[in-house]
């Protein structure tokens, strides 16, 4: 299944990538100097390093395989209808939210960033204005009414 990310999570994720690959130095710096302490078996330096270093490698791994593999949306010219990179205000009984429709990888809930693969998301995509959707949460479902799209 094609990963999919915005442009703006596209930067983050290199911005990132960045940081993981300017840190593997200091972190082989610091596995050297555990190495001159003597014994690696009882060094729990060495071995935090170490386990330091495989993360970041995983990691540096999984970001390239990401930004190579995915296809970056972008921002959404049509306002017409849900899309990813749209930002999409609704209204409960309760209150009024605005969502961000992005890429799993760049979501934050609390930021208003909503996957498009999350349940929100998935009632949301592909929708239009004054179109009334059903949410559902773990409390249940909630009905919402799309009133703006940008």
């Amino acid at each position: 299944m094609t990963e999919f990310i915005t442009f703006d999570g596209q930067k983050k994720i290199e911005k990132q990538l960045q940081e993981l690959k300017e840190k593997r130095p200091q972190i082989a710096e610091r596995i050297k100097f555990a190495k001159e302490l003597g014994d690696l078996s009882e060094n729990a330096e060495y071995t935090t390093a170490k386990e330091e270093l495989a993360w970041t490698e995983s990691e540096i791994n999984r970001l390239e395989t990401l930004l190579r593999t995915a296809e970056t949306v972008k921002t959404p010219l049509n306002k017409d209808q849900v899309v990813i990179g749209s930002k999409v205000k609704i209204k409960t009984e309760q209150e009024i939210k605005i969502y961000t429709l992005v890429g799993s990888e760049e979501s934050d809930p609390f930021q208003g960033l909503i996957s498009y693969q999350s349940p929100l998301g998935q009632a949301l995509i592909n929708k239009k204005i004054n179109e009334k959707v059903k949410i559902m949460t773990p409390k249940g479902s909630i009905d919402a009414l799309i009133i703006a799209i940008e």
